[in-house]
């Protein structure tokens, strides 16, 4: 019949068949099957350190007995990426752990991720709004008062934190507390245990939250792998921050540079927290910090730096911890990663208008068009003395007035910069983004005989040298010196600060000029 096949064409038709499906059936069966991990088995492998040297910082300063407390119940990984992502659900009897990392250079010594107010966990699980820490020794885990605080209404609290902010709690217990699974909030959060009362500034956001839950999760770079294998926070989660508002700034500076430095991480209000709340389940952060300011001012060093930071100034970081954020925000707004030679030169033609070639750059940031200032005077004569080291071709002098200028032009002008000279104030906290270099130093001018830490602590941590300019005198200390104590004047936050120009442009010509050998450190 018309369409149909020949009795020889349809014998060959399924011989042909017949071998096709055998063929599939043997390439199917004889690959590797590897089936979904199950929630029991969401572990977290022991890292190997393998020989390669990591230079460390060891500016570091001792506590009294008792005080420093190394808490980690095992080593695990600087990247949690070897976790199993493909499961979303995680057995609630796995234990949570502080990460540690052995020393490259020393695999004996074991740094773990935690100082006060800035604690990093590992399997952290979370329930109704409140924190839940799996395990079996509770000597491994730092006591609640060092992780948070109680967040109160009216925003600070020193109301110490009960169970319902977190609970220690036993594998046996758990589920009895969290139910048999959670769910997985994969990679690193960051979570600011802070209600929004002193967010939304600059210097608080990046100079303190910022720059030491960085200090601290950096330790997790120290081994083999090093800071370059340490991957960024995917979120930033702010439980008692309700809308913008409660954690951007004024001027608009600390939201863009969130953007810049962590492009690919969220940032998460009180809404997203309410709707874990909510949803009446449990889940585990893969990787997490808790940060949280009234635990962070408890440790013994505030009382050196009554500053938030101070507890992470014992931490051991690795040299250099904070290039990965400047280099990402450089790269990503100019396009390239301004350094500074020994010279205090730039290595390449500084990203602003009518620079002037090689010479190092001086960047006055001017506030006389804010609340505190100096003198008219004294302004104008501090100008002429930069000028005449300009003249002498010393340098190049910059003056930007900071409140005039877009974000990108601001941080072009430091992007560069050697040295940076200014009267206390947010502009000095710039500073974040000016290459660390031999000569590299922040000039804070203030009211004599005032002397607070916040610009300080900032240059300490960034590499840079700091002078505290008193009109005609200065105060300085070398690595392990401090001054003791702080000084807060009448006038000090006024509009009549003087300085002796000449004095500060001697300091700068010498800082300069003299051999790399003898730059003060």
């Amino acid at each position: 019949m018309a369409g149909l096949l020949r009795r020889g064409d349809q014998l060959r038709f399924l011989i042909f068949s017949a071998i096709g499906l055998i063929f599939f059936f043997f390439l199917f069966t004889e690959r590797e099957h590897i089936p979904t991990p199950k929630a029991r088995s969401w572990h977290t492998p022991v890292q190997q350190d393998l020989p390669v040297p990591v230079n460390q910082d060891t500016d570091s300063f001792e506590l009294e007995a008792g005080d420093a407390g190394n808490y980690a119940s095992e080593e695990v990984p600087s990247s949690p990426s070897s976790l199993p992502h493909t499961n979303y659900l995680a057995s609630t009897e796995e234990e949570t752990t502080i990460p540690s990392t052995s020393l490259a250079s020393d695999p004996s010594v074991s740094v773990s991720a935690h100082a006060y107010g800035f604690t990093v966990f590992d399997k952290l699980y979370l329930r109704n709004g409140t924190f839940f820490v799996v395990t079996k020794d509770l000597k491994s885990m730092p006591p609640r008062e060092r992780i948070l605080s109680k967040v109160g209404a009216e925003g600070w609290s020193e109301e110490p934190a009960t169970d319902q902010d977190l609970q220690f709690i036993s594998p046996s217990q758990a589920k009895e507390y969290l139910g048999e699974f959670a769910t997985v909030v994969k990679d690193t959060s960051v979570i600011i245990y802070d209600p929004a009362q002193f967010l939304p500034h600059y210097y608080h956001f990046w100079g303190e939250v910022i720059i030491g839950a960085w200090r601290v999760y950096s330790t997790l770079g120290l081994g083999a792998l090093g800071l370059d294998h340490l991957p960024l926070p995917s979120r930033w989660v702010m439980p008692f921050v309700d809308d913008d508002s409660g954690w951007r700034d004024k001027a608009e500076i600390s939201g863009p540079l969130m953007r810049l430095a962590f492009p690919g991480s969220t940032m998460e209000q009180a809404g997203q927290w309410k709707d874990w709340k909510k949803s009446g389940t449990t889940v585990v952060f893969e990787r997490s910090m808790i940060v949280n300011r009234v635990s962070a001012h408890k440790s013994p060093l505030g009382s050196l730096w009554p500053k938030m930071i101070s507890g992470t100034m014992n931490v051991t970081a690795p040299t250099g911890f904070w290039e990965p954020l400047r280099s990402a925000l450089a790269r990503n707004l100019f396009g390239y990663v301004p350094e500074v030679k020994s010279d205090g030169k730039p290595l390449v033609p500084p990203p602003f208008k009518g620079n002037a070639g090689s010479r190092p750059i001086v960047t006055y940031i001017s506030r006389q068009s804010t609340g505190r200032r100096l003198t008219d005077e004294s302004h104008q004569g501090l100008v002429a003395a930069l000028r005449e080291l300009e003249e002498e071709g010393i340098c190049t002098v910059r003056i930007p007035i900071l409140e005039h200028m877009s974000l990108r032009d601001q941080l072009a002008e430091v992007a560069s910069s050697t040295i940076l000279v200014g009267v206390h104030g947010n502009g000095l906290t710039h500073q974040l983004w000016m290459p660390p270099s031999l000569r590299s130093a922040v000039f804070e001018i203030v009211m004599p005989p005032g002397y607070i830490f916040d610009y300080e602590i900032l240059a300490r941590n960034m590499g840079h040298k700091h002078y505290m300019v008193r009109n005609d005198s200065m105060l300085t200390f070398a690595p392990g010196d401090w001054f003791r104590g702080f000084d807060v004047p009448e006038g000090f936050h006024g509009d009549h600060i003087p300085v002796h120009g000449p004095f500060v442009a001697d300091l700068i010509r010498k800082r300069l000029t003299q051999p790399d050998a003898e730059v003060e450190a």
